[in-house]
C-alpha cells in the first residue's frame, strides 16, 4: 500500500487530446488466466488512433507513482488491465482529475468494472473504451474518499470493508501456507473460530451511534469479492454512500447468512442494518480495512462521497 495525502497528485491535471494512452497491466491478474490476452487488446487500442504507453510497474507501490506520473505528464486517458486491486491503484492517479480512465476487467474480482457497467469480457471492454475514445466521450461516476486520523487520504471505487472480511484479509496476508485460495479458506476457519463482534462508533453524516457489528461495509459500489452485493442498492451516481452493518452474528447465523450476500439478500436479516449517507465516520479497535480488496487504512477513517470524481470510458 501506497500511503499518500490529497496534495500528492494535481487534483488540476487534464488530458492531452494528443498524449498517449497509459495502460497499467497487471499479469497476474486473475491468477493469470487473461496474461496471452495483453497483446491483443493493445493491438484493439490502436484502433483508436492514438499511441499506447504501457506502464512499467513489479509492485504496487511501482504501480500507482507509474499511474501518478502518466497523469502528470498529460497522458489522453488511463487505462486498467487486470481486477480490483489495479483499478484501486490506477484511482490513486486520476481521481479528482480530467483524466478519463477505462478498467478492461481481467481480474478474479472485477467489482468496480461491472458496477459501472463495463462488459465481463475483457475484449468487449476494450471495444467499449475504443468507442469512447475515439467519440471523446466520458461519463462521471462518484468515488469514495477515506482519510484516517494522520490525514492520510485514499480513493476507492467499490466497497470499504472494516469487519470480519478485512479480519480475514489480515490473517490470510500473514500466513505463509498454504499457497492460493486454500490460504483464504484456512484463514475464514481461524477467524469463525475467534468471532465475536466488537464495538464500533459511528457518524452518519453527523449523527453519532455506537454498535456491536461483525460485519461492516461502506459502498460507493454495490459489490465486493467477485460479486458479493454486500452493499446491493449502492449507486455510484447519486453522491451517497451506503453503509451496512452486520450486528451480533454468532457463528452459525454468520454461516448461515453469508451466501446470501452474492444476492444482497442478507440485508433483510433482522441483525443487519443499512444507511445512506455523504459522510461516515467509523471507528473501531484494531481494524485494518480492505477498499477494493486491497489492504487500506486503519480504523479510525472518514469516509466522504465525492460525487463525478472520475470519468469513465464508456
Amino acid at each position: 500500500m501506497l500511503a499518500v495525502t490529497a496534495a500528492d497528485h494535481p487534483p488540476t491535471a487534464t488530458p492531452s487530446p494528443d498524449g498517449p494512452v497509459a495502460v497499467l497491466a497487471n499479469p497476474t491478474a486473475g491468477r493469470g488466466r487473461h496474461r496471452g490476452m495483453l497483446p491483443r487488446l493493445l493491438d484493439r487500442l490502436a484502433a483508436a488512433d492514438r499511441p499506447v504507453r504501457l506502464l512499467a510497474a513489479a509492485t504496487p507501490t511501482e504501480a500507482e507513482a507509474a499511474c501518478r506520473e502518466a497523469v502528470a505528464d498529460g497522458v489522453s486517458a488511463l487505462l486498467t488491465v487486470g481486477g480490483d486491486g489495479t483499478v484501486h491503484q490506477a484511482l490513486q492517479a486520476v481521481a479528482g482529475t480530467a483524466v478519463p480512465f477505462g478498467p478492461v476487467p481481467a481480474g478474479t474480482g472485477n467489482d468496480f468494472a461491472a458496477d459501472t457497467g463495463f462488459p465481463a469480457d475483457p475484449l468487449a471492454a476494450v471495444e467499449v473504451i475504443v468507442a469512447a475514445l475515439r467519440d471523446g466521450r466520458s461519463r462521471p461516476v462518484d468515488l469514495a474518499r477515506m482519510t484516517d486520523a494522520d490525514g492520510v487520504t485514499r480513493w476507492y471505487g467499490a466497497v470499504l470493508a472494516a469487519g470480519f472480511d478485512s479480519i480475514v484479509n489480515e490473517r490470510a496476508n500473514r500466513m505463509r501456507w498454504p499457497r492460493g485460495p486454500r490460504r483464504y479458506d484456512l484463514a475464514i476457519l481461524v477467524e469463525l473460530a475467534r468471532l465475536r463482534p466488537r464495538r464500533y462508533t459511528l457518524r452518519i453524516d453527523g449523527e453519532p451511534q455506537e454498535t456491536d457489528a461483525v460485519l461492516v461495509a461502506v459502498g460507493n459500489c454495490g459489490s465486493y469479492g467477485g460479486g458479493m452485493r454486500i452493499c446491493p442498492d449502492a449507486d455510484p451516481t447519486d453522491g451517497l454512500l451506503d453503509v451496512v452493518v452486520g450486528g451480533r452474528f454468532d457463528r452459525r447465523t454468520l454461516i448461515r447468512v453469508k451466501p446470501r450476500i452474492y444476492q444482497g439478500t442478507h440485508v433483510r436479516h433482522p441483525l443487519v442494518r443499512t444507511y445512506r449517507a455523504r459522510t461516515v465516520e467509523l471507528a473501531a479497535e484494531g481494524i485494518t480495512t480492505y477498499a477494493d480488496g486491497e489492504r487500506s487504512l486503519r480504523l479510525p477513517v472518514t469516509v466522504t462521497a465525492v460525487p463525478a470524481a472520475v470519468r469513465l470510458l464508456r
